[in-house]
């Protein structure tokens, strides 16, 4: 972990999003020693998502535990897999066997602009998942 992820993992700052937003949680696919690539991959794809609300979203932030851990510019869904992905015979996508990857779409864009980073990166919106809330996506000012 780094010193700013220990920091929000313990201080826990809370932050509203002001921006069209998707929040994704990769709980099951995080790890602090990801590298940039495999972060930004993990959180863009196969997501089942309501299109129509998705192509209004201007960021994509990927949450682990409730902490924004990098946030990314949305230019473009696209059908999931139909773009060139690091994410092939990982265990934590294995439901593509089971169910396909029918009905589910994935983003490209980039690292978003520094002020925006800035006001976001490690910080907690733990506050917008309630209590049993299981889909890892939440769209948020749609």
């Amino acid at each position: 972990m780094s010193i700013q992820q220990i920091r929000a993992t313990y201080q826990k700052d809370l932050v509203d999003i002001t921006e069209p937003s998707i929040l994704i949680r990769i709980n099951q696919a995080f790890r602090y020693s990801m590298s940039p690539i495999e972060l930004y991959d993990y959180t863009r794809g196969q997501w089942k998502l309501k299109k129509e609300n998705a192509q209004k979203v201007k960021y994509g932030f990927a949450v682990y535990q409730g902490i924004i851990q990098e946030v990314y510019e949305i230019l473009h869904w696209f059908p999931a897999n139909s773009t060139l992905n690091t994410r092939e015979n990982n265990r934590y996508l294995s439901r593509e066997a089971e169910e396909g990857v029918e009905g589910r779409y994935e983003f490209v864009g980039n690292i978003a602009p520094v002020v925006i980073r800035d006001k976001y990166v490690y910080k907690s919106v733990e506050h917008y998942f309630k209590k049993g809330m299981s889909n890892p996506v939440l769209y948020l000012n749609v």
